[in-house]
């Protein structure tokens, strides 16, 4: 989270009826509403792109992918967060009848910053951990082709890390699908990063 809480000492419900009256995202945790910072171009962009590839991997499937406007509730603590990417498998299930926040994630995607790197490696991980459908973790660079797809194993409840890098296809097997990692960079960086 990194920054300093814009507020402090709300519940759950006064935390989900001031997000819903916000032109702007908030987490939630611990009582605290934090503010969401903007992203490069470049997270923008994998976002999106994974995002895109996900979608037209999964369609016409049981799976549905959803962007980083879909909040995300973790019930063992009840914080709140908004991924840059989520895919549900099973019939989605939400905190009410607003169908505005979901509970049971198959796969969770966060594009790292530097600002949000520690945090989505770390404490941010171990929360989305306590989710029960919560299958695989995905992290994805924004500086240089590279994610890494955590996966549940289901003997011990541990997790597997995968890593891709250039050529590979990025297996997602909760969800039933795999993407190409070339196609989540394609037009990415600028020219000279690319080459330098």
């Amino acid at each position: 989270m990194g920054s300093a809480a814009l507020r402090t000492g709300m519940s759950e419900e006064e935390y989900l009826a001031f997000e819903r009256a916000s032109q702007e995202k908030h987490e939630y945790a611990d009582g605290e509403v934090f503010a969401m910072a903007g992203g490069t171009g470049e997270h923008s962009a994998v976002a999106a792109n994974i995002i895109r590839e996900i979608g037209n991997a999964l369609f016409g499937q049981r799976c549905r992918v959803n962007t980083s406007d879909m909040r995300i509730r973790i019930p063992a603590n009840g914080r709140y967060v908004y991924p840059d990417a989520s895919v549900v498998c099973a019939r989605p299930e939400y905190t009410d009848e607003k169908r505005d926040t979901l509970v049971n994630p198959q796969v969770v995607i966060e594009v790292l910053s530097e600002s949000s790197e520690a945090y989505d490696r770390g404490d941010k991980f171990a929360q989305y951990q306590t989710i029960p459908s919560l299958a695989q973790y995905v992290i994805a660079a924004q500086s240089k082709p590279r994610i890494e797809v955590f996966t549940r194993q289901e003997n011990d409840g541990g997790w597997l890390l995968r890593t891709y890098g250039p050529g590979d296809r990025v297996m997602l097997s909760s969800a039933g699908c795999a993407i190409d990692l070339d196609r989540v960079y394609t037009d990415v960086f600028e020219a000279e990063q690319v080459e330098g």
